[in-house]
């Protein structure tokens, strides 16, 4: 029997799973509430290497990067038994964008390749259409990594938790930048850059739920920076660097997620190479996390983790090894007990609607 899209939101939770290369496109799968087990319900290969995916505030939009040399975004309606594309993919004027965020009417894109940040304004049904002018902001600079760091990599772009500013972290450059964005006209402007140890190379942000500090998670070497949020001046401050790896891992690991409970307790951190992942203990109000174990990842390779809004499992997408498995979290320790997994081609991302 068909469902339609006000019955499937009342009827539960759904994952959506992205994937690169070679993978399944985008999957659906339904959710288990006490389980936290996923099961297979669709997939789409509409948008070519979908390594990224997020979801509209109101759950009815499921936005996607094309992870391509000449790259591209699109946006899927959920209001329907299965993600149905709006639009053909946008042109993000970047290439291979790895993150994106819908925010002030745009979608926010990274754009690894170019080194670049770009904002798609969207389409009165949420599609996105290519940047306007000055809707491309170019990063500039390098770092000391010969292998890694020889340009910009823009590796994500978020909204701070007031709205006003947009934060780009960019692996090739040891910096966070700062930005305004023009709700009208989809202009970035800079407005600071913040500089992080050099070679550690920054991948990703996660905000406290307080909204006064930012964990940045370092990709070329195994740490999270603590730093101090001003959202009244858009200032990032760096406080201190805490290893998501205990002493005797396996190297190289390169972290890919970290993500934040929403009590502000714990933290996990998802580590490539050792394919563990990281516990946290947010200690002195978030301002001072601990690594207090590492836990198998359940396969091969973890590029994202994702905690379920309701905050019981967290998820790990292993693109090597092509599944999803999930965790049941200790509420009184935060470590995560393994339940299952579900096989999804190189997967790379997952997020949760309803």
């Amino acid at each position: 029997m068909s469902v339609n899209g006000a019955d499937r939101h009342v009827s539960g939770w759904r994952a959506y799973i992205g994937s690169t290369a070679g993978g399944a496109g985008v999957v659906t799968a339904e959710f288990d509430p006490g389980s936290g087990a996923l099961k297979e319900l669709d997939r789409t290969d509409a948008v070519t290497n979908p390594s990224y995916l997020a979801v509209s505030a109101d759950s009815r939009l499921l936005y996607a990067v094309s992870e391509i040399p000449d790259g591209a975004a699109a946006a899927f309606s959920l209001t329907g038994e299965r993600p149905a594309l709006l639009a053909p993919p946008a042109p993000v004027h970047g290439s291979a964008p790895t993150h994106l965020t819908p925010h002030a009417g745009h979608l926010l894109t990274a754009n690894y390749r170019s080194g670049s940040v770009s904002a798609l304004p969207l389409r009165g049904d949420g599609a996105p259409t290519a940047p306007g002018p000055g809707g491309v902001l170019a990063h500039h600079g390098s770092g000391p990594n010969p292998d890694r760091q020889t340009g910009p990599h823009a590796h994500a772009v978020v909204a701070d938790p007031s709205g006003r500013w947009v934060l780009s972290v960019d692996l090739g450059t040891d910096s966070v930048r700062v930005c305004d964005i023009d709700p009208g006209s989809g202009e970035l402007v800079m407005r600071r850059e913040i500089a992080l140890r050099a070679g550690s190379g920054p991948r990703h942000l996660r905000f406290h739920p307080r909204g006064d500090l930012a964990y940045v998670i370092n990709e070329l070497d195994p740490t999270v920076t603590t730093c101090r949020w001003d959202a009244v001046q858009g200032l990032l401050t760096p406080l201190a660097e805490t290893p998501v790896l205990p002493e005797g891992g396996v190297t190289p690991t390169l972290p890919s997620e970290i993500v934040v409970s929403a009590d502000g307790r714990f933290g996990w951190a998802a580590n490539r190479g050792d394919d563990s992942i990281a516990v946290l203990a947010l200690e002195r109000d978030g301002a001072a996390p601990r690594l207090v174990t590492t836990v198998p990842c359940g396969g091969d390779w973890p590029r994202d983790l994702a905690l379920h809004p309701e905050g019981r499992y967290l998820y790990a997408a292993n693109e090597r090894s092509g599944d999803v498995t999930w965790f049941t979290i200790d509420a009184d320790t935060g470590v995560p007990e393994r339940g299952g997994s579900l096989p999804v081609p190189s997967a790379s991302c997952v997020v949760f609607a309803r």
